[in-house]
């Protein structure tokens, strides 16, 4: 027999967060501004039917994870940087589909940001 279901998306938007990305010199050696998208697909129809945070897929301690790990570590390349947050964010069992996009603010000239993003899907 099938399990109920009731995809819900949990979105975190804009998480503003400050590392060490970049390959050029002044980029190793000082922080710089990256923007994080973050879209996850769950079934939460047991936390719908409940109204138990223990039922729900914790958001709060996902972002905190991302937090810890980006601003406590260099990357050369945005590539992977989003590779790391996506695998942060799909290691819960629940999570069916995920979706990362960070951006790094002016790093072209004339645009607002170049920006990169990865998906998962649980198999």
């Amino acid at each position: 027999m099938t399990q109920p279901t009731s995809i819900a998306t949990i979105q975190i938007k804009n998480l503003r967060l400050r590392t060490f990305i970049g390959i050029k010199e002044e980029e190793i050696k000082n922080k710089q501004d990256v923007i994080i998208q973050v879209r996850i697909k769950y079934n939460a129809h047991k936390a719908a039917i409940s109204d138990n945070v223990d039922d729900a897929l914790n958001y709060r301690t996902i972002t905190k994870h991302i937090i810890e790990h980006v601003e406590n570590n260099r990357f050369a390349l945005l590539e992977r940087m989003v590779k790391e947050v996506l695998a942060i964010v799909s290691t819960h069992t629940w999570v069916d589909w995920a979706e990362v996009e960070i951006a790094k603010p002016f790093a072209l000239r004339y645009a607002d940001s170049v920006a990169l993003s990865m998906e998962y899907t649980r198999i």
